[in-house]
């Protein structure tokens, strides 16, 4: 039920932006643990090997360190009239379902009332790729992509980790897919001490990313201007071309579900990368085409919250 709560908490009040100002966020935490360990441990200086290795105890102690904080804030909270509740406000902050649909609105609205530089903008809050050349279509297909990748890492993963295993279980994931974006790239500096980080991160998304596309199919069954099938044929047949094993899921599903086409060309750091592409539909999207996508997420994220509820029933009535 925590579980359950907590997504709902979050999706309607969110973690509000004046507490990260005072006091950070849970993620900006931990990604301070991360930065710390990598500029202490992760010596240009030493053997690709070396760096790999305290790469791997990197990515053991900030998991350890992050469960062990979460288990002593979950033990004491029960010796706490309504710890429960501080509980959920808690878990609250490791999902994102409300932040990541703003983020992305703010895209659409900045492309429709502001112009091209303003989306730039803002769509660079959300990427990591370059965008100050993006143009309109290049700019709503980022949003898009952004929505659906993280539609799976920023919001499925976390509730499915904490309704399986409460609240450590849902920040240890949240800790391992930071460390992920942080140092799991494969830049000259990160390859070696990264390397654990990332692949730790392909397994724990394994099945989230998978169980995001289904979800984007079913959503897809609830929008007349949807189409179910293609979603979960695209997924199919898309994903596994995606450099990510698990990235291309969701994004192929949902290309395919709204009859767009996503992903290709796209430059980092002044590099272009020939990247796949996700769907075979419309490629010249606009701000009224991430209003769609946003609207599928929507749904997406009313059935994610309906298995929730019905996962929690079924394990107090067990």
């Amino acid at each position: 039920m925590i579980a359950v709560l907590a997504a709902i908490f979050e999706r309607f009040i969110g973690y509000p932006a004046w507490v990260t100002d005072r006091i950070g966020h849970p993620v900006i935490w931990i990604g301070n643990l991360i930065d710390a360990l990598d500029r202490r441990y992760n010596d240009p200086g030493k053997p690709f090997e070396s760096r790999r290795i305290w790469g791997v105890f990197a990515i053991i102690a900030v998991v350890l360190v992050t469960l062990a904080v979460t288990l002593g804030i979950q033990q004491l909270l029960h010796f706490v009239p309504f710890g429960w509740l501080f509980e959920i406000l808690l878990a609250s902050t490791l999902i994102a379902q409300k932040s990541l649909r703003d983020a992305v609105l703010s895209v659409a609205r900045a492309l429709e009332k502001d112009g091209i530089q303003a989306a730039r903008i803002a769509v660079a809050h959300i990427v990591g790729r370059d965008t100050a050349q993006l143009d309109e279509a290049e700019v709503s297909r980022a949003a898009i992509e952004t929505l659906a990748e993280n539609t799976s890492d920023g919001v499925i993963a976390p509730m499915l980790f904490l309704a399986l295993f409460g609240l450590p279980g849902a920040a240890v994931y949240k800790a391992i897919n930071t460390a992920d974006s942080m140092i799991g790239h494969r830049s000259e500096r990160h390859a070696a001490f990264g390397w654990a980080s990332a692949k730790l991160d392909d397994l724990v998304n394994f099945v989230p990313a998978r169980l995001t596309a289904g979800l984007i199919a079913l959503a897809a069954r609830a929008m007349p201007s949807a189409d179910a099938r293609a979603a979960w044929e695209t997924a199919l047949r898309d994903a596994p071309g995606h450099a990510s094993p698990n990235a291309g899921w969701p994004e192929a599903a949902m290309a395919g579900a709204l009859g767009f086409s996503l992903g290709g060309p796209r430059a980092y750091s002044g590099k272009t990368l020939d990247l796949p592409g996700m769907g075979t539909g419309k490629r010249e999207l606009s701000a009224d085409d991430i209003a769609t996508a946003i609207r599928l997420y929507d749904r997406a994220m009313l059935f994610a919250l309906g298995a929730l509820a019905v996962w929690a029933v079924m394990r107090m009535v067990l």
